[in-house]
């Protein structure tokens, strides 16, 4: 390690971050609008209830809505607590982090001289999403696949059989730690059957500049988080241009299947928003296929190791082992294409 190499990843490091952090402010405060003043309980009765449609309109639902892999859970959650069809909260879950105009817009900024990746990472996502949304509308009762707080809190109506005892939701021990979670309380515990019960009605009576000052509060909880995640995963990419040797790099990242395993373990450890990581990206971008681009884009917003843990909160450790599985399957097939045929 020498002064030159120091240098060089300092200034790649700043560059990644002066790039990456005006969208990651418009990816936050979009995240903010949605989540207080938009109600989910009325886009539940516009949603199509059949399987396939379902799924693609959740996948879908980032273009009008967009949020990050962080605010698309709590959304998520909030969509099945209120009788949403599940292929609609999954293709949603999957696909909004990534099929929203802040996304492809940064996606674009950062590779103008490949614009076709843009549009590659918003149709395979899309496919990805609407297909493992579909897949899990087979399982006609979510419910054994959930944490029993957000299953108890599921309306019990179309799912029990006639003359079947409703099951009353109880009060359940505390799950989540709030930050990103809605309600601004950064230091309490929120419980997700009251959170379904009462945020809605509270917050939706509240005037203007008290929703206003509950939105900055949760922006800047949500800034701290995404930005610590930022600047960490800023620090790791200019760390292995810099003192990682090139030969190494170029034997890994110019294999069509290496190339493309290795970008989906980079993706699932660094955890980078999805509003930026198109930036993190752009610097491997001289060295690993067209495909692993690609596979990084696709599966890091989908799951990634901050992502698995904001999942654990809705779905057992099961139902996101399938998760993982069906969209760790199908991002490889997908780029292992692009890699062999496309690029």
């Amino acid at each position: 390690m020498n002064l030159v190499q120091l240098n060089s990843g300092f200034t790649l490091f700043l560059s990644l971050l002066v790039e990456a952090f005006p969208f990651l402010l418009l990816g936050v405060l979009f995240s903010g609008l949605l989540q207080f003043f938009v109600d989910e309980r009325k886009l539940v009765q516009w949603m199509p209830r059949g399987a396939l449609m379902g799924a693609l309109f959740g996948s879908c639902i980032g273009f009008l809505f967009p949020v990050c892999e962080c605010g698309n859970v709590p959304v998520a959650r909030r969509l099945l607590m209120q009788g949403a069809p599940s292929s609609v909260a999954i293709g949603f879950l999957l696909g909004a982090p990534t099929i929203n105009p802040i996304v492809f817009w940064a996606t674009w900024t950062a590779f103008r001289d490949q614009p076709e990746i843009a549009f590659l990472r918003i149709g395979c996502s899309l496919a990805i999403a609407t297909l493992i949304g579909w897949v899990f509308s087979f399982q006609r009762d979510l419910r054994p696949l959930l944490q029993p707080a957000v299953a108890l809190a599921m309306p019990i109506k179309s799912r029990e059989p006639k003359g079947a005892k409703s099951v009353k939701s109880q009060p359940t021990p505390s799950l989540l730690q709030s930050g990103t979670y809605f309600l601004g309380q950064s230091s309490q515990p929120i419980d997700l059957v009251e959170f379904q019960q009462t945020a809605a009605a509270a917050i939706a009576d509240k005037p203007l500049g008290y929703k206003l000052n509950l939105m900055l509060d949760a922006m800047l909880q949500e800034m701290r988080e995404l930005g610590g995640v930022l600047i960490l995963g800023s620090a790791i990419a200019a760390a292995v241009q810099v003192f990682i040797p090139r030969e190494v790099v170029l034997a890994l990242g110019q294999g069509p299947v290496s190339s493309i395993v290795a970008m989906m373990l980079l993706a699932a450890i660094v955890s980078i928003c999805s509003t930026v990581d198109a930036f993190f990206a752009l610097s491997f971008s001289s060295t690993f296929t067209t495909g692993s681009l690609l596979a990084f884009l696709v599966f890091g917003p989908m799951i990634d190791l901050k992502g698995i843990g904001l999942m654990l909160s809705i779905f057992k450790p099961r139902a996101v082992f399938y998760l993982f599985s069906l969209a760790g399957s199908l991002t490889f097939l997908f780029a292992l294409f692009i890699n062999l045929y496309v690029s």
